[in-house]
């Protein structure tokens, strides 16, 4: 099982994971994923973290080629989280004699989690670790996503170790460097990861893109998705575009229908939209993922969201909508609502209400009794034009 070389001195010895289906049991999984793992090979031999526990044999087999019979000094933990750390047993097993190096909150969840409580290195924020030519200093960047995350920075050749930071969805395949792949899937399942992952906490992430300002980085390598070289300006960006919640032009417009009659409302709004930008989506609550609905709330400005009246509620599943972006504090939406019911309306009124709580620029709502009418026609399509001027 060969080894990525990534330099003279760097080695990927990740692997991919093209059999799990739901991501944390949850989250669709339609390219895979990967767990990366890296390996620096100097005076002293760093791991920087391991994988999860049904794939380690594979990552070790691809250490072992790299090292060619010398063992492994140092474990860096950036992040607890088991996809990366289930595995670490058998590390342990198989290099018994390395040290394991993480921050003081790592060590109480090693503990927890695997009760690994000997031969630990415990650092502090900004300390370094000489291993030979290469130098590490350490970042704390606590809350993205969980509060022990750190990350390593190593200085002679400006190699960011960034945990779960600027990981996305996706095998890698055939090749782990951005400038050997088709980036495009990449990217929008960095859109996914993030805002699915890491979504709740943009204060975090910007209180660490700060930390990172000042530091050149040639090469940043997460613990999912490809090596960034190529595309590093891109993927900061993004990260940095998403953590402030500043939503690119565009609407969405979610919905939720029995009987069509909100669905026929959407498409009305839709044209309204269109007429003013073409970045206009869809999303039908009882088909599109959830996953990738709150991805594109997050990604652009505009949100429409309509549904019928249900059980004196909203539709169930646009309520599950909300609850997600709730939970994930997103801000900054220009906003209106439509919907219908058949003797007593409570949709609209509680869309509007989830408008106010999250402290939305509200443009507007509509609103009929049964089924939309040719007069009702141009207030649907003047909303879907009013949200997509302010957006613009």
């Amino acid at each position: 099982m060969f080894s990525h070389k990534l330099s003279d001195n760097l080695y990927y010895v990740g692997v991919n994971d093209r059999k799990t289906q739901l991501f944390e049991r949850m989250i669709p999984l339609p390219y895979g994923v990967s767990y990366n793992s890296y390996l620096l090979v100097d005076e002293k031999v760093v791991l920087f973290d391991t994988v999860e526990n049904s794939f380690a044999e594979h990552s070790l087999e691809k250490i072992k080629f790299a090292l060619e019979g010398r063992k492994i000094d140092y474990l860096v933990i950036h992040h607890l989280e088991p996809d990366h750390t289930s595995g670490i047993k058998a590390y342990l097993t198989q290099y018994p004699d390395l040290q394991i190096v993480c921050n003081k909150k790592a060590a109480e969840m090693l503990n927890g989690f695997y009760s690994i409580s000997q031969n630990l290195l415990i650092v502090e924020e900004n300390q370094e670790l000489p291993i030979g030519k290469h130098v590490l200093r350490f970042i704390f960047a606590p809350m993205v996503h969980w509060p022990e995350v750190m990350m390593s920075y190593e200085k002679t050749e400006k190699v960011l170790f960034s945990a779960d930071a600027f990981g996305c969805f996706g095998t890698l395949d055939g090749a782990v460097e951005d400038s050997k792949l088709n980036i495009e899937k990449y990217i929008g399942e960095m859109y996914r990861y993030y805002v699915n992952i890491i979504g709740k906490y943009g204060l975090p992430v910007q209180k660490t893109l700060q930390k990172l300002t000042d530091i050149q980085i040639d090469t940043i390598c997460s613990l999912h998705g490809p090596v960034w070289r190529k595309h590093i300006e891109k993927v900061v960006g993004i990260y940095n575009q998403l953590s402030k919640y500043e939503g690119e032009n565009g609407v969405v417009i979610v919905y939720g229908s029995m009987y069509s009659h909100t669905e026929a409302m959407a498409e009305v709004v839709a044209r309204g939209v269109a007429e003013i930008t073409p970045n206009v989506i869809l999303h039908d609550v009882s088909k599109s993922d959830i996953s990738q609905i709150i991805t594109d709330c997050f990604r652009y400005k505009g949100l429409i969201i309509g549904s019928p009246t249900y059980n004196g509620n909203l539709f169930p599943e646009v309520s599950q909508v909300l609850d997600k972006l709730e939970l994930r504090t997103l801000k900054n939406r220009i906003f209106a609502s439509f919907g219908c019911y058949t003797w007593a309306g409570q949709s609209v009124r509680l869309l509007n209400a989830f408008s106010e709580k999250m402290q939305y620029e509200n443009v507007g709502s509509a609103e009929v009794k049964q089924a939309m009418q040719k007069a009702d026609y141009e207030i649907f399509y003047n909303l879907g034009k009013e949200v997509a001027g302010k957006v613009r």
